[in-house]
């Protein structure tokens, strides 16, 4: 990800697994008590923001946060920053991570070390308006996790099958999601 910030950008800290397991563990407890006091508590509202620069690229504001999204040169792009279905495929990944780790807590599992891989195929001509037959987006989408530890292979599968299930990143590729827009 490539930050627009005039400060330092700290790297994550290197945790140990048990302070994963804790934080993991609180995170949960601290949900599971919010949700039982008021089912409310359980919808939440995300906001981003982008704002056109140089010849395509946006600069993104997320919160406290801003990062560049561009597209390669051959994309009319500076080719400054990924290009947003790199980012899409990105909080894919990013998001099963989580969700591995969320759930091999929750289940007992440990995870050493965990590596995914996404891979998407896109048809440029809907795009660009050659073909309006096909997807404007993939079409197909490979996901590829590799992970290290000390369960068995069976278990690791039983996880990924309840990370597939819970994933929301991976639910928005799988599923239709109303979308509304308007210009304002």
């Amino acid at each position: 990800m490539t930050l627009l910030s005039d400060q330092t950008t700290a790297a994550l800290p290197d945790i140990t697994a048990d302070e994963r397991a804790a934080r993991l563990t609180d995170a949960g407890s601290a949900w599971n008590e919010r949700i039982a006091r008021d089912a409310a508590n359980a919808a939440l509202t995300y906001r981003v923001t982008g704002r056109g620069v140089g010849a395509v690229g946006t600069e993104i504001t997320s919160g406290r946060h801003r990062f560049l999204v561009d597209e390669p040169a051959g994309l009319a792009g500076d080719d400054a920053a990924p290009s947003p279905v790199e980012y899409a495929l990105g909080a894919l990944v990013s998001c099963q991570v989580v969700v591995f780790r969320l759930y091999a807590q929750a289940l007992g599992l440990t995870i050493d070390d965990i590596e995914i891989t996404a891979e998407g195929d896109l048809d440029v001509r809907k795009l660009f308006g050659i073909d309006e037959s096909g997807r404007a987006g993939f079409h197909d989408v490979r996901v590829r996790v590799e992970i290290t530890g000390p369960n068995s292979a069976d278990d690791y599968d039983r996880l990924r099958a309840v990370v597939d299930e819970h994933c929301p990143v991976l639910d928005l590729f799988a599923n239709p999601v109303p979308v509304s827009g308007a210009l304002v």
